[in-house]
């Protein structure tokens, strides 16, 4: 519709429907009934034959979700800022799941103080990372023809992270699961990294996820999120 130059006011008042209706005609990929639809094309002096196809053929098509806010093609895209500004703006709850994401401590080496700035204001603070002995992490670093460089990156990991190992509202666990994606989440948002065989994780796709009623992308992320940390080991 965007093409044509059609606005969101500008359809709605043509066809004598609520804005949130054209929403969703736009958003979901819903369609208006004929008799709408031919009332907007007379309003706009579009031609019915030309305007109904394009609204039936959007029925066909799945709308992007309301809950993606960004989508990156690789996580080398990303500058760090942008998962600080994010892990930054947590007011409840700040969960990373990763096998080891040294990057982040050595591109922004306040990221220790940060979490523990974040646990002082209330946030609890959940760290997940790879255990440097499971089967699972030796395979991913074989997959990415990374060798034995992967687990020595979990071991660097956890000593980045164990002086946070005492601080209240931070816990720091080890994982041994296949990891399908590195999860940061921040309250309701968060940036997903999925992982792709053979490809290390900066090379991979990022997607910027929020929590929006009625959606349940995020939570199937979130609740991934869960079910792996009620398998990890607490560090001591």
């Amino acid at each position: 519709m965007a093409s044509r130059g059609w606005t969101h006011s500008t359809l709605a008042e043509a066809s004598g429907v609520d804005p949130k209706s054209v929403e969703r005609w736009v958003n979901l990929g819903r369609v208006p009934r004929r008799a709408t639809a031919m009332k907007a094309a007379e309003a706009l002096g579009e031609d019915i034959h030309a305007l109904w196809p394009a609204l039936r053929q959007a029925r066909s098509a799945k709308a992007v979700s309301p809950e993606l806010v960004a989508l990156y093609e690789q996580r080398a895209d990303l500058p760090v800022s942008v998962f600080v500004d994010l892990l930054s703006s947590a007011q409840e709850r700040v969960d990373v799941l990763v096998y080891a994401a040294v990057f982040l401590h050595e591109a922004y080496p306040r990221l220790n103080d940060l979490l523990r700035e974040r646990a002082e204001a209330g946030c609890q603070v959940r760290i997940c990372l790879g255990d440097a002995d499971s089967q699972k992490v030796q395979l991913r670093g074989q997959e990415e023809r990374f060798g034995h460089g992967i687990e020595s990156r979990c071991r660097l990991a956890l000593l980045h992270y164990r002086s946070l190992v005492d601080v209240a509202g931070v816990e720091i666990r080890t994982h041994g699961t296949t990891l399908y994606n590195s999860i940061y989440r921040a309250d309701d948002q968060a940036l997903v990294n999925a992982h792709v065989w053979g490809v290390n994780a900066y090379g991979a796709p990022v997607w910027h996820l929020r929590r929006v009623e009625g959606g349940s992308m995020f939570d199937t992320y979130a609740e991934s999120f869960d079910a792996v940390w009620s398998t990890a080991r607490e560090v001591r």
